[in-house]
């Protein structure tokens, strides 16, 4: 099982870099960077879109630029994944952000893990024109839209929600196709369709019932189309840092465990590494 580490790069914890070289110095596969771009201070969506959650921690609208803090990152580490955990597509013009994965896959070697997910503020893709019950729609054109700019030499898309006549994209990632693509969020049906249409994985955060029922749907929608549901790779955001868990989750099929880091200092940060890489 591969291990990796997730945390809100923000101007109040430890700096990328200081942190990606203490990353991989301690072993660990993988560094998970979430985004936001910004929080509509209205505060209509709770938390998570869950009614009766806490307040919103400050870090949700202080993180730093997913793709900037990576290249940071990407300058001085040499094995570190790079991954995005989630990386919100249906707020992001693709053609732009098809060329940042790109560039940041083929200058770091092709170390990009690409984890994309729906997104549950309806304030904030408001403000990016995207309407909430429009998000899973938004994200699948995109996706495959930036696959294609990804593979082909004239790209060209034309959907509901993205549309572009042939056109050369450079650089290409350095792995033929594009990164791997990983989708967070329980896996419903709708969920599930996406996930094997057009993902190389699946990450939840997940007790064994939710992962029991998505792996059941996304079997299905591969069988639906044809696709080998051996082919998506089984992950878990925010495992609990136990040796029992993690053998657990194991044994459930888990290809990867990402553990969760303190918002805190740098040297609270730093402590909590030195006591997760004994899992490691």
């Amino acid at each position: 099982m591969h291990i990796g580490v997730a945390i809100f790069p923000t101007d109040t914890t430890i700096q990328p870099v200081e942190l990606g070289r203490a990353v991989e110095e301690r072993g660990f596969e993988s560094l998970w960077f979430p985004e936001h771009s910004h929080i509509p201070t209205s505060r209509v969506t709770p938390w998570g879109g869950q009614k009766g959650a806490p307040d919103l921690p400050d870090f949700y609208w202080r993180s730093h630029e997913q793709f900037v803090a990576f290249g940071a990152v990407a300058a001085t580490t040499s094995t570190l994944k790079l991954a995005t955990g989630i990386t919100l597509v249906a707020q992001r013009d693709p053609i732009w952000t098809a060329k940042a994965v790109a560039t940041l896959d083929s200058l770091s070697g092709g170390r990009v893990l690409f984890g994309v997910g729906y997104g549950w503020n309806k304030e904030e893709l408001g403000h990016h024109g995207v309407a909430y019950s429009e998000r899973r729609a938004v994200l699948r054109e995109r996706v495959l839209a930036m696959k294609a700019l990804w593979s082909e030499e004239e790209a060209s898309f034309a959907g509901d929600h993205v549309s572009f006549s042939p056109s050369w994209a450079w650089p290409k990632p350095a792995k033929a196709g594009g990164p791997p693509i990983i989708l967070g969020g329980a896996a419903g049906p709708k969920t599930a369709a996406h996930i094997a249409e057009f993902c190389d994985g699946w990450m939840p955060i997940a007790s064994r019932h939710v992962i029991d029922e998505g792996l059941t749907e996304i079997a299905a929608a591969c069988e639906a189309i044809g696709r080998n549901p051996a082919e998506i790779e089984l992950g878990v955001f925010f495992a609990k840092p136990e040796q029992d868990e993690l053998d657990r989750l194991a044994e459930l099929g888990v290809k990867r465990a990402v553990l969760g880091l303190p918002q805190g200092s740098r040297d609270e940060v730093l402590a909590a590494l030195d006591q997760l890489a004994a899992l490691v």
